[in-house]
C-alpha cells in the first residue's frame, strides 16, 4: 500500500550542505516513534509532581489525537514513546499542545520559568520517526522498555512506574503487521537501508 507522505520542515530546501535538513513526516496508519528532551538536559521531570503533570497531559492529547502509546518512558529530563496513529497529521497540533500544556504546567511548579522548555538549540522541539520494519520496531521497543535500566534508575524496567506498557513487543508487531503500519519501501540510514 502506498503511503501518503506530508513532511513540515522549518526551510524551503530539503538539503543543507549537502545534508538532509530535519522535517517532521506525517503519515496515517503508521507507528511513530516519538522523543523529546528539555533544553539543555535540564531535569524539569525530577519531582513526581512534575511527572504526574507530564503523564496527565499525555494521556489527555494522546486519546484526544487518536494515538495509541505501546510503549513509553519518561525520565528526569527527556522522553521517548512507540505507538500508533491512525491520522498522521494530528501529530503537530498533538505535539504542539502536549508540550505547550506541560511546559507551562512545569514551570508553574518552579520557582524560575524555563523558556524554549523542550527546544533545542536548532530550534527543534521534538523527533518523531515512522517505522520502517520488523526489525527497527524491536529495537526502538527495547531501547524505550530499557530507559531506567541506561539511566541506572534501575535494573527491572517493571520496577520503574515512568516506563508504561500498554501493548506488549509482540502484539504491538502483530498489529502493526496486520494494518499495514510499517513503512518498508522508504530507506532509514541509520538501519543501513
Amino acid at each position: 500500500m502506498n503511503k501518503r507522505i506530508h513532511k513540515s520542515s522549518r526551510a524551503k530546501s530539503e538539503y543543507f550542505e549537502g545534508r538532509h535538513r530535519f522535517e517532521h513526516w506525517y503519515v496515517d496508519n503508521q507507528v511513530y516513534f516519538i522523543t523529546a528532551r528539555c533544553r539543555d538536559r535540564f531535569p524539569a521531570f525530577a519531582g513526581e509532581a512534575a511527572k504526574n503533570v507530564f503523564w496527565r497531559k499525555f494521556d489527555q492529547y494522546a486519546s484526544e489525537f487518536g494515538f495509541e502509546p505501546w510503549v513509553t518512558s519518561l525520565i528526569d529530563n527527556h522522553y521517548h514513546t512507540l505507538g500508533y496513529l491512525v491520522r498522521g497529521m494530528s501529530l503537530q497540533k498533538m505535539m504542539q499542545r502536549l508540550h505547550g500544556s506541560v511546559a507551562k504546567l512545569v514551570n508553574d511548579l518552579r520557582p524560575e520559568r524555563r523558556t524554549e522548555f523542550f527546544r533545542d538549540r536548532k530550534g527543534h522541539e521534538y523527533f518523531d520517526g515512522c517505522l520502517r520494519n520488523e526489525k527497527q520496531y524491536r529495537a526502538t521497543y527495547r531501547y524505550i522498555w530499557t530507559q531506567c535500566r541506561r539511566h541506572g534508575i534501575c535494573e527491572d524496567p517493571c520496577d520503574y512506574p515512568h516506563t508504561r506498557v500498554a501493548v506488549d513487543l509482540e502484539d504491538g508487531l502483530k498489529r502493526a503487521v496486520n494494518l499495514g503500519a510499517f513503512m518498508p519501501g522508504v530507506a532509514y540510514p541509520r538501519l543501513g537501508r
